[in-house]
């Protein structure tokens, strides 16, 4: 894959990347239960919608980033795709209908980028890119909370990093048509992730700015999303997060502050 890109011209890769991203929100926004969901004759499912989006990165005196972005989403027996994330199902294990170990292969999209013209510190920074992520996801679904374990590698050959992502969220369900998930994510990210999107390198060192080489870090993600149905097919939904950095973030001299946070409010009709 990588030579595949590195051989297109760059304004080809970046018209990719920007169409992918337009079609694929976040995904920590999109309530994967509501918006591809398998029905349980076994046929497939699918949803459109809209959503608006706001972010603050934690570089120093970056704006805070609103987007408008569809959604689309589906699931099938054999595939799911919700947000950015597409996943090839595994074979997995049911040990009763609420108690479930699910495994997949997945591929997702990453947001993570800058220009240097986002903000006076990135000036003279080369650009980094958001990029293409792939690998293994295991799910398991009960009672009590929903635990999710996934590793996945940037595969665009961007930052060429990787991550391990460790989750648990429970959704509770009001009178049929609210729902409420709070979530706790940690993130182990490598040395290559956290030096690409926040290191400088040599030739990008000024009198106001550092040289800095990253190290492997772990972020700690906490976040809540609330939503309501209708007529069982429409579904509104608010999804909020602050993300705790870690010191070998904190420390680059490109962030002025501990925590990134996300707001999105959304729209899902679902066939």
């Amino acid at each position: 894959m990588r030579l595949l890109i590195s051989t297109v011209p760059n304004s080809k890769v970046a018209l990719a990347r920007t169409v992918t991203a337009s079609f694929m929100l976040l995904g920590a926004g999109l309530p994967l239960a509501v918006a591809a969901q398998q029905p349980d004759d076994g046929s497939s499912s699918w949803g459109l919608g809209l959503a608006v989006g706001s972010s603050q990165k934690a570089y120093t005196d970056i704006d805070r980033d609103t987007k408008v972005l569809p959604i689309l989403s589906y699931e099938n027996r054999y595939i799911r795709l919700a947000g950015p994330e597409l996943a090839v199902k595994l074979p997995g294990y049911q040990f009763s209908e609420s108690n479930k170990l699910n495994f997949s292969v997945i591929g997702k999209y990453d947001f993570t980028d800058y220009k240097q013209s986002d903000a006076p510190i990135l000036n003279g920074m080369e650009d980094r890119d958001g990029g293409f992520w792939a690998g293994f996801k295991a799910e398991w679904q009960n009672n009590l909370v929903d635990i999710s374990a996934e590793y996945i590698t940037e595969v665009a050959g961007d930052s060429e990093g990787s991550a391990f992502n460790f989750g648990l969220e429970r959704t509770w369900h009001f009178k049929q048509h609210f729902m409420f998930t709070p979530r706790v994510v940690v993130s182990l990210l490598d040395k290559k992730y956290v030096d690409y999107y926040y290191g400088v390198r040599a030739n990008e060192v000024t009198a106001d700015r550092a040289y800095y080489q990253g190290e492997s870090a772990v972020n700690i993600e906490v976040g809540a999303r609330g939503g309501y149905m209708f007529k069982q097919k429409h579904f509104v939904f608010l999804d909020v997060s602050v993300t705790s950095l870690a010191s070998e973030i904190k420390d680059s001299p490109l962030v002025d502050s501990s925590t990134e946070n996300r707001v999105m409010l959304g729209y899902i009709y679902r066939f």
